[in-house]
């Protein structure tokens, strides 16, 4: 029960609730009322940077939700030209993060990262087709113990303007690792082959948890 109350928080956190403490501070001293919204607003900070532990099936038949968040998009696609799949066709299943959502990202099956690869970009919402192209974005191609390739791309929204990664290229990481997170609202892709997709559009997603596709 304390947990929910009080998670522990990521930390890339820490910094943000020391800057918005003090602004706080100062906000009181010029007004109680300004006082009261620098507190709201230090609060929404701290369950922002929320960093729960999650319970993964540890199934690779299955593969689990990267982000929180609502699914926006399940839809088949060409993959990422930037990764050199542009001439094989995936399922690609989207999941919207708002400002309220975790944040934290986590790898949807074990498996070895062969690559990752940032682009920077613009700052479009992060719902709009156009950020999966547009947007400062990060991508991690995988490779399962099955030999199937998953991508997941994390892509920065209309507040966001850092995407972290906590994990390297050929790290080999359990299913529902973390791999990193982006800061602020903003969305992550899922790519796949040889699974079959178990979410529809508006299903809520829980990273780590939630079971995105099947073999």
């Amino acid at each position: 029960m304390i947990d929910k109350v009080f998670p522990k928080i990521h930390n890339e956190g820490y910094k943000f609730l020391v800057i918005f403490g003090l602004g706080t501070l100062v906000l009181y001293l010029i007004s109680g009322f300004l006082g009261l919204i620098g507190i709201i607003l230090t609060i929404w900070v701290y369950y922002f940077f929320r960093d729960p532990d999650r319970f993964p099936i540890n199934d690779e038949n299955y593969l689990v939700s990267p982000a929180d968040g609502l699914v926006i998009k399940v839809e088949e696609v060409n993959g990422p030209s930037e990764l050199s799949l542009e001439n094989k066709k995936f399922t690609k299943v989207s999941v919207f993060m708002n400002v309220f959502d975790c944040h934290v990202n986590r790898i949807p099956c074990s498996g070895e990262i062969e690559e990752i690869l940032y682009k920077p970009g613009k700052f479009l919402n992060a719902s709009l087709d156009k950020a999966s192209e547009d947007n400062e974005r990060n991508y991690y191609k995988i490779k399962n113990s099955n030999g199937d390739q998953v991508v997941v791309v994390q892509i920065a929204g209309l507040i966001a303007r850092r995407i972290v990664t906590e994990t390297n290229k050929g790290e080999k990481l359990n299913q529902g690792d973390r791999i990193g997170m982006i800061r602020f609202g903003s969305r992550a892709d899922i790519y796949f082959e040889n699974y079959k997709p178990l979410v529809k559009v508006n299903q809520r997603a829980v990273a780590g948890e939630t079971l995105i596709a099947k073999k």
